[in-house]
């Protein structure tokens, strides 16, 4: 294979994704592999689309956002409108994490709470003492 183009199983090797995967990014405009017969290789522009998506992923963008945003490459407006775009989901992406980490952190003290009630109770059972009869009655 040329430097330039890589085969599905390089693809697979170098990005630590599934040939699958990439099939699907493919059937969803994501990635244009060149076809030569059944063989599909991969250029430059396919990879730097799927580090694309692949960081979009890890940050949570839907396939949707990811798609939007690699739509808008223009390097004739220096990708202007892609970069805008880009910041935008990322803020809210950003507001949408900080919130689910909120009330996760929320979560996590209660559960705490939860368990420390828990094993009070079970240190009372195991003493031979009454205890409440229900979570909800602690």
């Amino acid at each position: 294979m040329s430097e330039d183009l890589m085969t599905i199983r390089e693809m697979s090797e170098t990005f630590g994704v599934t040939p699958r995967a990439l099939r699907f990014y493919e059937a969803g405009a994501l990635i244009s592999p060149l076809r030569k017969g059944q063989m599909r290789l991969y250029s430059r522009s396919d990879r730097a689309r799927l580090k694309l998506i692949l960081r979009g992923k890890r940050f949570g963008f839907s396939l949707d956002q990811i798609r939007e945003i690699l739509e808008l490459y223009n390097p004739e407006d220096k990708n202007l409108a892609q970069t805008q775009t880009a910041l935008a989901t990322a803020r809210d992406r950003l507001s949408d994490m900080e919130n689910q980490q909120a009330e996760l952190g929320q979560a996590i003290l209660e559960l705490r709470q939860q368990i420390v009630e828990g094993e009070a109770s079970l240190a009372r059972l195991k003493a031979g003492q009454a205890a409440p009869t229900s979570l909800e009655e602690r």
